[in-house]
């Protein structure tokens, strides 16, 4: 009898938890969601309750912790009072009209503001552009602040590893931040901080995940910016990690597959404003607010470029990178050239670019023509049929490269280089850094980038697309389902 009043009791019990966390998750989990976001977690809640309702907990929140985003208003009137230039900004013609309210908008999600006086350069050579900033660290005379989503010692990065370690030796202050599960995920991560302690190197990881110490939070949510700054002068930004180009997995280097990154070297005012997000960053993870050492000879700058530093990520309020992309799509008149290795807009997204090519614009999209990630691979494929169908022209790079390039170019007007991915984490999940630059030269720089990638890629047409078998197209759209689920 006792047996049977157990069993009762505990199915009512379970059938009562079951009926409440149905009709929670209807209150709650629509809230400040996307529709089609809140549709698939309450799917996942309604058939599967219990793990849907465990999995909600930990990763329906797409926020950092109310103490780090406190710290990112603190600091954002920070970088406004430190931040100089405003009066190099080029406005004479022909300054587009459509250009001053995105930088406006830019400004309120970012804390950000458009400075003149800039010059920058671009290497689209992974071993190139680690042996420029390998060279900076060398003549690093009082500051190297380093911050890398995935930062490892190997072979290829050694030298790297060893300029920093002479830099410190010599009385340079050198600060390393890196990317905690970005990193660890890779081999060599511990070999990494003994070689960041041995040289005597303040390091931090970022957003770490260690339950056991107390720090706990959604899991994915991860620092993905790429940066380094030297004595406040010279600032590099771009998509490259420090890690040889196979990512130290064997599986990768049996593929022979390599990734190919692009990162750009800035001098001028807008130094301040990436080294801000260093500032910001530290200051996020060890609660010391640094001052600010860029060398004031050097502040007014003296190239041609407007540059305005984008920062994003759950440590805002606003989807900054999106909101910066859409607007930047929608002015363009007539061109819009979009590279990303993980292309998995949003609605807002995908509407601005149809539209643009609907529009009777040049539309061009180059991405991989190989995946390193199954579920986004194949969630990227499912808005082909979209784009080619609106008139858009989508180039698959030849692998066994991996294009992890994230950079647009809007007519021949303005360049955008960064970490951003144009995909749904970058947009709400990672915190990135995008750079909106206005300069003849280095949009040139970047055509050619461009050009050299088309001679690499070959053209998708609408016919071959939907050629496909039907098991790969029913793939592609399960693929996309995961996309929602934030």
């Amino acid at each position: 009898m006792v047996d049977g009043w157990f069993a009762v009791t505990l199915t009512v019990i379970l059938v009562a938890v079951d009926v409440v966390a149905r009709v929670f998750a209807l209150i709650f989990v629509p809230k400040n969601r996307r529709p089609q976001t809140a549709l698939a977690w309450l799917l996942a809640i309604w058939f599967l309750p219990y793990i849907g309702v465990i999995l909600f907990l930990i990763l329906g929140r797409a926020r950092l912790p109310r103490a780090r985003r406190r710290k990112q208003r603190e600091v954002n009137q920070y970088i406004l009072d430190t931040t100089e230039g405003f009066d190099r900004v080029k406005l004479d013609p022909p300054w587009p009209p459509w250009l001053e309210p995105i930088v406006e908008l830019n400004r309120t999600l970012g804390a950000m503001p458009l400075v003149g006086g800039n010059s920058a350069h671009m290497w689209n050579d992974n071993t190139e552009s680690l042996a420029q900033m390998t060279a900076a660290i060398r003549a690093a005379k009082k500051t190297v602040h380093c911050e890398f989503y995935i930062l490892l010692l190997d072979d290829a990065t050694a030298d790297f590893f060893d300029a920093l370690a002479h830099a410190q030796a010599r009385g340079v202050k050198v600060r390393v931040l890196f990317d905690h599960l970005g990193s660890a995920q890779y081999p060599g991560y511990r070999r990494t901080k003994r070689r960041l302690d041995k040289a005597g190197i303040a390091w931090h990881v970022m957003l770490p995940f260690r339950p056991w110490r107390g720090q706990i939070q959604r899991p994915d949510l991860r620092n993905h910016r790429k940066l380094l700054v030297i004595d406040g002068e010279v600032a590099f930004t771009g998509s490259q990690n420090v890690v040889e180009t196979g990512y130290q997995r064997r599986k990768n280097h049996r593929r022979g597959l390599h990734w190919k990154d692009y990162m750009a070297r800035f001098e001028g005012p807008v130094v301040a404003g990436i080294d801000a997000l260093f500032v910001t960053d530290w200051y996020s993870e060890t609660g010391e607010l640094l001052e600010r050492e860029a060398a004031p000879a050097r502040a007014t700058g003296d190239g041609d470029y407007d540059c305005q530093v984008v920062p994003s990520g759950p440590g805002f309020e606003g989807e900054n990178n999106l909101r910066l992309f859409n607007s930047l799509v929608y002015a363009a008149q007539k061109k819009v050239i979009l590279t990303s290795p993980y292309f998995v807009p949003d609605d807002s997204m995908l509407y601005a670019i149809t539209t643009a090519a609907q529009s009777g614009l040049q539309v061009e999209l180059f991405v991989s023509e190989i995946g390193d990630q199954f579920l986004v691979f194949h969630a990227q494929r499912s808005y082909y049929e979209a784009l080619l169908r609106a008139g858009v022209k989508i180039y698959l790079y030849a692998g066994p490269t991996i294009l992890h390039a994230k950079h647009m170019t809007i007519d021949d007007e303005i360049s955008v280089i960064g970490s951003s991915n144009m995909d749904m984490r970058s947009f709400s999940l990672d915190l990135e850094i995008s750079v909106m630059v206005r300069g003849q030269q280095f949009l040139d720089e970047l055509r050619a980038i461009e050009d050299a990638n088309r001679a690499m890629s070959r053209e998708l047409t609408l016919e071959e697309w939907l050629a496909r078998p039907v098991w790969i197209r029913t793939l592609d759209n399960l693929a996309r389902l995961t996309a929602a689920v934030q």
